[in-house]
């Protein structure tokens, strides 16, 4: 019996310096992406007009960082907040632990190098070499060319600096781990001519990434096999619960809708005459950044449309709201 127990003892022990060895590995090797690419932006006139044009309108990286007012539909920009940061999430919006969107005006990016802005935009590794929360959806915009990449990158160094310090995000046991397996080296692709619609929607769709909020998650990762059938959940600070859309071509999506229907579904947050009506706490909201979205050309929200319609229909009927009163 002695024995039975030492050899049980030495088994446990053997469990326990392999987990710690496992938990080091990850905390101090992870993420491994690589050294910060050495390069120089050349910020002309239409790089940064391009990088305008995805960071306000199509990746919406100004969505985040900047403060928006949640006292009306859709939180639009609160004017002279344009990438200042601060925007707080935590565990009352369902984050596992707390984080703030930086600071991307030239006052909190200028200790970066064009190079190390563009990694931390591919793969989600800060100058010091820390996994940032996929809050930021990195692993799409790792997917993007280059050259929009640092379009972006021009785009960031050319508005208006605004002074603001953002304390640094803090995940919570166990993210603080799984965290640093996040990162993955960026894959690369180059942008297809517009003349091949499909392709050029798919590349506007993951540069957008719509299938993130538009797809359910299981333990924080999206279902593939549900991609675009909507039903996500996001959870407001009061309690509320708000639920993506199901944007897959089945009659329970986006199936009966014309080309004309979707661009004029976002074309009309654009309109000169629209005013976003102001929404009290608990009643029904969106996150989604329409007013920013509505920006893009109608171009592009057809090929979106175009390329939308050739993914797995989902047959998914989405309940989109529900006040806390009702959860």
């Amino acid at each position: 019996m002695k024995k039975a127990f030492k050899v049980l003892g030495y088994l446990v022990l053997g469990i326990i310096v392999l987990l710690a060895a496992a938990l080091t590995y990850v905390k101090l090797a992870l993420p491994n992406v690589g050294e910060a690419p050495q390069l120089t932006v050349q910020a002309t006139p239409e790089k940064i007009a391009r990088g305008e044009y995805l960071a306000n309108h199509v990746t919406v990286c100004m969505d985040c960082h900047s403060k928006r007012d949640w006292t009306k539909f859709s939180g639009p920009v609160t004017p002279g907040t344009l990438g200042m940061g601060g925007d707080r999430f935590d565990e009352t919006v369902g984050m596992p632990g707390v984080f703030y969107a930086k600071n991307v005006t030239p006052a909190g990016i200028s200790r970066y190098s064009d190079g190390e802005l563009f990694r931390l935009i591919t793969t989600g590794v800060t100058k010091e070499g820390r996994a940032m929360f996929p809050l930021m959806p990195y692993p799409y915009y790792g997917k993007m060319d280059a050259e929009d990449v640092e379009a972006i990158i021009a785009y960031l160094r050319s508005i208006p600096s605004i002074k603001n310090d953002v304390p640094d995000s803090k995940p919570s046991f166990p993210m603080s781990f799984i965290i640093n397996t996040i990162p993955q080296k960026a894959t690369l692709a180059k942008r297809p001519d517009t003349t091949d619609i499909l392709a050029y929607g798919g590349y506007l769709t993951n540069a957008a990434g719509c299938i993130e909020c538009h797809t359910p998650v299981e333990q924080g990762r999206i279902i593939p096999e549900k991609s675009f059938g909507g039903g996500r959940s996001f959870l407001f600070p009061d309690g509320s619960e708000l639920r993506s859309s199901n944007i897959s071509p089945h009659k329970t999506g986006i199936g009966s809708w014309t080309e004309a229907m979707f661009v004029q579904r976002f074309k009309a947050y654009a309109d000169s005459n629209y005013t976003p009506p102001a929404v009290k706490q608990g009643e029904f909201n969106s996150i989604m950044p329409w007013t920013m979205y509505a920006g893009m050309k109608e171009s592009d929200l057809k090929a979106i449309y175009a390329y939308l319609k050739t993914v797995q229909p989902q047959e998914h009927v989405v309940e989109k709201f529900v006040p806390k009163s009702g959860r």
